[in-house]
């Protein structure tokens, strides 16, 4: 594992995706080593040889430059703190960036919203509930501690992540799962749904993302563990496919009473 301090020259950028109107990333990279990562593009944009995965950047002065870009009185909008990394991957419980920069957007009464497969976020509940307008969202592939062990090495285990949220629902603040990648075959969303109903104000769940550089990663812990799904992944799915997924989804969700806000497809 490699782990660089870096100066970064702006933080707070325009975001593309719907639910956000800001993204900001304390890190370039994640040790979290996730099989099915999106976000391995990224490596293009930095001079590193290593695996995606191996690999960080810290953005050392990343709450000062932040502190510059508010005092300019930018629009108000939701910021999503960890949109191509993990805010909360290990190294934050030495860096601390991501609690630095939350304590700025908290000094601008900026609307926070955070999604992590780390149940460090806890350690931060001070400062979320000082924040007028936040959300925390924990991502859950599954419920079972092998398969998250398998394609999420280095994350927190699904029950760890789901006290989280139960900590964090307990104690007034908006909560969602993210449920995804969902893996075909190995994702059960009714066991999830059972898992953190009461826990939880809404999901969210994403198909699976093989068209990002990471097929051949998934590919071979398919063969080494899950033989039996190689040919459905082969298929790569159809869009028929994913349309029972999201029938299912929302089944669930009437079901359990916990509204389904986004069900996004690849």
């Amino acid at each position: 594992m490699k782990i660089n301090t870096i100066q970064c020259k702006t933080l707070l950028t325009k975001s593309r995706l719907p639910e956000a109107d800001y993204c900001i990333n304390p890190y370039v990279g994640c040790l979290h080593g996730c099989i099915y990562c999106y976000a391995r593009f990224m490596k293009r944009f930095t001079t590193h040889d290593e695996p995606w995965g191996h690999f960080v950047d810290v953005k050392i002065n990343a709450s000062e430059v932040l502190a510059k870009e508010l005092a300019r009185k930018p629009k108000k909008g939701i910021t999503l703190l960890g949109s191509v990394t993990d805010a909360y991957q290990p190294i934050e419980q030495k860096y601390r960036i991501t609690r630095a920069i939350l304590e700025i957007l908290l000094q601008y009464n900026f609307p926070v919203s955070v999604l992590t497969k780390s149940n460090l976020v806890i350690r931060d509940l001070d400062l979320f509930k000082q924040l007028s307008q936040c959300e925390v969202g924990l991502t859950l592939t599954t419920t079972a501690q092998e398969i998250a062990r398998n394609f999420e090495p280095y994350s927190s285990t699904p029950q760890q992540r789901i006290k989280a949220l139960d900590t964090f629902h307990r104690s007034g603040i908006t909560t969602y799962a993210f449920i995804g990648p969902i893996l075909p075959g190995l994702t059960n969303l009714e066991t999830i749904f059972t898992a953190i109903v009461g826990k939880v104000d809404f999901v969210m769940a994403e198909s699976i993302n093989l068209k990002c550089g990471n097929w051949e990663n998934v590919q071979d812990l398919l063969k080494s563990k899950y033989p039996h799904l190689l040919s459905l992944y082969q298929s790569r799915f159809t869009q028929t496919y994913w349309g029972q997924v999201e029938k299912e989804l929302r089944t669930l969700s009437e079901k359990f009473k916990i509204p389904l806000k986004g069900f996004y497809q690849h």
